[in-house]
């Protein structure tokens, strides 16, 4: 008799699980949808509160009346304790929108300022410069104290998708991953499919695997959706053009696995469907909010930045950012990377135990 073969079984498992997936409403909506819907709407409303970010020369006079003054503004943050050269990569990746140097003139009270905006943010660069002129003509400021000198370095323009669109993609992943998995199989579970195939030659693992493959497959069609429609449509940032899309898919692939995992918890520990939303939104809606998918973690209260710094999503998308917009290699995110696989491990570890089969 001909052997049974245990990969052509994996193969027609992820076959029939990819139809049954693309035949799913909800699966289509959570994975191209909703993350298109979220482009649209982040990438053209914009958003109130802007902040401007300075840079603070090394060696620069910190105790002079235009550090002062700008400090008081509140739209203006200033950042200090950074090298030279840290400043020159941050500028020219519209990381900050300004730098701005102050010394006190020889054998005068007034003060220099040099200050040195970035093309790569011109927008958030004009409204600085109004706020100067605003400040050196008000008369706590004359002209007379200090005097302005003002450049300009060329840099990549940094537009609004290239924040949102790694950030809904990320969303995305999440999104399948988590929310697919685990009704999938808690689903299996209940209607017997899964006792069924105990009956027959075929194995766990190729139940998991065939299962596996059809999720990562439909993710990463949503992902290259995402990715060129952002592109070709909004802008969207690819610096390396075909390389940095499969450097995004790659991190997409890495993520979704990873994602997979709390799918394979909560399917383990729901007793039924009606628990498997609220367990599975405790899981996604902190990474969601906390995570950097619609604003930076920056923005945040610094007591609550590590713990969006905890969470896995955190790095996938600051992976998917350097990668698409700084043109990083995987090599050059091999930190975030890190943190996704211990994150795997983990996650992986406890599926393990809470896992059933009946």
């Amino acid at each position: 008799m001909k052997q049974y073969s245990n990969t052509k079984a994996t193969f027609a498992l992820a076959k029939a699980s990819f139809r049954s997936i693309m035949r799913s409403p909800s699966a289509v909506v959570f994975t191209l949808a909703f993350p298109l819907i979220f482009i649209l709407v982040f990438g053209f409303l914009g958003g109130g509160g802007m902040h401007i970010d300075v840079g603070i020369t090394p060696g620069s006079d910190l105790k002079n009346p235009v550090i002062g003054m700008l400090e008081k503004t509140g739209m203006i943050r200033l950042v200090k304790n950074k090298s030279k050269a840290d400043f020159d990569k941050l500028l020219e990746k519209g990381n900050v929108d300004a730098m701005i140097d102050v010394h006190r003139k020889v054998n005068s009270v007034a003060y220099s300022v040099n200050i040195v905006y970035t093309s790569a943010s011109m927008d958030k660069g004009n409204i600085l410069k109004s706020v100067l002129n605003n400040l050196f003509y008000d008369k706590n400021l004359k002209p007379s104290v200090a005097e302005i000198k003002e450049s300009t370095v060329h840099g990549r323009e940094y537009k609004t998708i290239d924040f949102i669109l790694p950030g809904q993609l990320g969303f995305s992943l999440l999104s399948t991953g988590v929310f697919g998995t685990a009704f999938v199989f808690l689903s299996l579970r209940q209607t017997l499919v899964i006792k069924r195939f105990f009956a027959t030659p075929v194995k766990r693992s190729s139940i998991v695997i065939g299962e596996g493959i059809a999720r990562i497959g439909f993710a990463l069609l949503g992902a290259l959706f995402i990715i060129l429609i952002g592109h070709f449509f909004f802008g969207f940032t690819l610096v390396h053009g075909p390389v940095t899309v499969i450097n995004m898919i790659v991190l997409a692939t890495l993520g979704v696995i990873v994602f997979m995992g709390f799918g394979f918890i909560i399917s383990g520990i729901a007793k039924n469907e009606s628990m498997v939303p609220p367990i599975s939104n405790i899981v996604t809606l902190p990474q969601f909010l906390l995570s950097g998918t619609f604003f930076s973690i920056e923005a945040f209260p610094s007591w609550l930045q590590p713990i969006s710094r905890a969470l896995p999503l955190t790095y996938l998308n600051d992976a998917m950012r350097k990668v698409a917009f700084e043109g990083a290699g995987l090599w050059d995110v091999k930190f975030q990377i890190m943190i996704l696989v211990i994150w795997g491990i983990g996650i992986y570890a406890v599926a393990v135990k809470v896992f059933k089969w009946e």
